[in-house]
């Protein structure tokens, strides 16, 4: 695309000199316009800040951030246009330094000539730091003008450098609603799209396309166009659409974002004691290819963390369910996952052992290797018992009520301090009156 403006893009020769028969539809139904745009109305809607810089041709390097099939190829490509700046495209996946080089020597040559470039990196997370910093001098002299796209998080994939020298615009999955006006389009298309074939598709088979989808316009696209090819008659029925939207899959990513925004909300879900959503989520990440020894996992510490002694079946459950998984594996093992979800929501909750787990490792770092009291000390020789070790030990079996109540058992320097405070909740309801009667023993005694 080099010498290229964004205006003259599509006619001329080079990336858009294919015959418009060999291309994908969604390739040629791709929006020359923002209004041809669907979705997106947070960042692209009239009057807001980014359309209206577009607008003006006052456009800013960028980073797009949005899963796939939101737009961010056809956004930066309009930008290039309404910008009236030549288009040059490399992606992090296909390209090492020597490609970005390259782009930047053209990008510099244009420059020379009073013409500006849109260099957009497609896939921008894959590169690495020194492949992200090649970019910055050219981003601050004005050069280019940088846009970035990705599907990971850029405060987690992106360095600060070029994060600073770029505003990040977050683009979300397009709804059902507007990815069936992107069908409707193209049926109705008869330069671009399939007009020409007269198809006869009533809204429902259009609205099942649309969330087959899954938020990904360019998918929603592609199901169309497979659709129109098995049409008997010119017609889109049931019978075609059971073939095209056979074993379709959700938009997952187990190594990314999504990936820890789900076992998130699983957590907080079970936190929650909201089992629907418990369950709800459990089947998302089942759905998506998560390893259900991970969710088994996970849930796990769930129990510890979260149910706690206030039902400590929960413990022994999670486990459970762990070995009849790894006993049954899919899909009958994974139904003993779902019913852990469903009962960890619902079990009464406690984080006290965990707090207390806590607390106790912070005063431990804080105070450093405290000596064990004397009495408490084994005293296995003759010279350990002369050095007192084990001397005045309590048998807490021979006690009265089986407690020695004036024994004291922390290290001098943290006597009376406490760790565990139970919850008013479940089997800690007990537990709690047990340990404030044992506590408030105790202090009687040693007062005494």
């Amino acid at each position: 695309m080099q010498g290229m403006s964004r205006s003259d893009m599509y006619d001329a020769p080079g990336l858009f000199a294919e015959p418009d028969d060999l291309k994908p539809l969604a390739e040629r139904m791709r929006p020359r316009t923002l209004d041809e745009i669907v979705g997106q109305q947070r960042v692209l809607a009239p009057g807001k800040a980014l359309r209206r810089a577009l607008e003006a041709g006052r456009v800013h390097s960028m980073i797009l951030w949005g899963p796939p099939g939101c737009g961010k190829t056809t956004l930066a490509l309009l930008v290039a246009r309404y910008a009236d700046a030549d288009f040059r495209a490399i992606s992090a996946v296909l390209s090492g330094l020597p490609e970005v080089r390259k782009a930047l020597a053209e990008a510099e040559a244009n420059f020379a000539q009073g013409r500006r470039t849109v260099l957009f990196v497609d896939e921008v997370h894959r590169f690495n730091k020194a492949q992200q910093d090649a970019f910055l001098p050219h981003i601050e002299r004005g050069v280019i003008i940088f846009v970035g796209a990705t599907t990971e998080n850029p405060s987690f994939e992106l360095n600060s450098a070029l994060l600073s020298r770029c505003r990040v615009h977050v683009l979300e999955a397009v709804t059902p609603d507007d990815i069936a006006v992107a069908l409707r389009r193209a049926l109705e298309d008869s330069e671009r799209g399939l007009g020409t074939m007269q198809l006869d598709v009533v809204d429902e088979s259009l609205r099942l396309i649309a969330q087959a989808a899954d938020g990904d316009v360019r998918r929603g696209l592609t199901l169309l166009e497979i659709a129109s090819e098995l049409a008997e008659d010119h017609r889109i029925d049931e019978v075609t659409l059971t073939q095209v939207l056979a074993d379709r899959t959700r938009r997952f990513d187990k190594g990314g974002e999504q990936f820890y925004d789900q076992i998130s909300a699983l957590h907080k879900s079970v936190r929650s004691s909201d089992p629907d959503a418990a369950v709800y989520w459990l089947t998302r990440m089942l759905d998506g290819g998560v390893d259900p020894l991970y969710l088994a996992r996970r849930m796990t510490r769930m129990a510890v963390e979260d149910v706690g002694l206030a039902e400590p079946r929960a413990w022994r459950m999670a486990l459970d369910a762990w070995d009849t998984y790894e006993r049954l594996g899919s899909p009958e093992g994974e139904l003993g996952l779902a019913q852990l979800a469903i009962w960890l929501a619902i079990a009464p909750k406690s984080n006290a052992a965990y707090m207390a787990y806590n607390q106790a490792r912070a005063v431990v770092r804080e105070t450093g290797t405290l000596e064990v009291p004397m009495h408490l000390r084994n005293a296995p020789t003759k010279l350990m018992k002369g050095l007192g070790y084990g001397k005045g030990y309590q048998y807490d079996h021979d006690a009265e009520g089986g407690i020695a109540l004036d024994q004291q058992c922390l290290p001098e320097a943290l006597e009376g301090m406490t760790f565990y405070e139970p919850v008013e909740r479940g089997l800690e309801l007990k537990l709690r009156e047990k340990l404030l009667s044992l506590r408030e023993a105790r202090s009687q005694a040693r007062k005494k």
